[in-house]
């Protein structure tokens, strides 16, 4: 499903579009982030570019491209990919959400990551949008920095899923956490992006 483009302090967020097939091709090449993510999954180049060519096509999904927010001249200053981030299982009877994150590695640990959530929550739970009571999201314990962005976001720890993904030969627990309307309403004044972020997995 197509979404709105969204400013934030840090990103613009607009939905991912055909233009990106080669910075997400970069995502699913990116070996560290495999691992974090518990990935198992081999892409082809072409499934990645049918893949942005159609995704707004698909049901139940927003899936965002997140960009900076800086202008020169009321114009922005790089339309490029350098993360993205995605609500999957839009469930409208539920009012819920999971969501994904992923950067690029030269732009993690820079605040982006943590802008676009607050991004895409502001508008996941505006009941003038879509109006969501919950977004969860699963992370590997492998990944603790991923971990303390989330909750730096707000999220909190659920439970655990114990050996749930593959880590190389092995392998590790998955953290499921969540966050509800109320909570993200009553988030402090001035929090922020978190100064890290890691990258969610995509499941495609």
């Amino acid at each position: 499903m197509l979404g709105p483009e969204l400013v934030g302090e840090l990103v613009r967020v607009r939905p991912l579009a055909e233009r990106d097939a080669d910075r997400t091709w970069e995502l699913v090449q990116d070996a560290e982030a495999l691992r974090l993510t518990g990935t198992t999954t081999t892409f082809t180049r072409a499934q990645v570019d049918e893949w942005t060519r159609t995704i707004s096509d698909q049901p139940g999904r927003y899936d965002f491209a997140i960009t900076s927010a800086v202008q020169r001249d009321g114009v922005y200053v790089m339309d490029e990919m350098i993360g993205e981030v995605v609500l999957t299982d839009v469930d409208d009877a539920r009012r819920s959400a999971q969501l994904r994150l992923n950067m690029l590695p030269n732009y993690r640990g820079r605040g982006y990551g943590g802008d676009a959530i607050q991004s895409i929550l502001d508008w996941a739970f505006d009941p003038d949008a879509l109006g969501l009571h919950r977004v969860s999201l699963e992370v590997l314990s492998i990944n603790p920095r991923a971990r303390m962005l989330y909750e730096s976001q707000g999220f909190r720890r659920e439970g655990v899923l114990r050996d749930a993904a593959r880590d190389g030969d092995g392998f590790c627990d998955v953290l499921v956490m969540s966050i509800l309307e109320h909570e993200h309403e009553g988030r402090p004044e001035g929090a922020g992006p978190a100064p890290d972020d890691e990258l969610r997995d995509r499941h495609s």
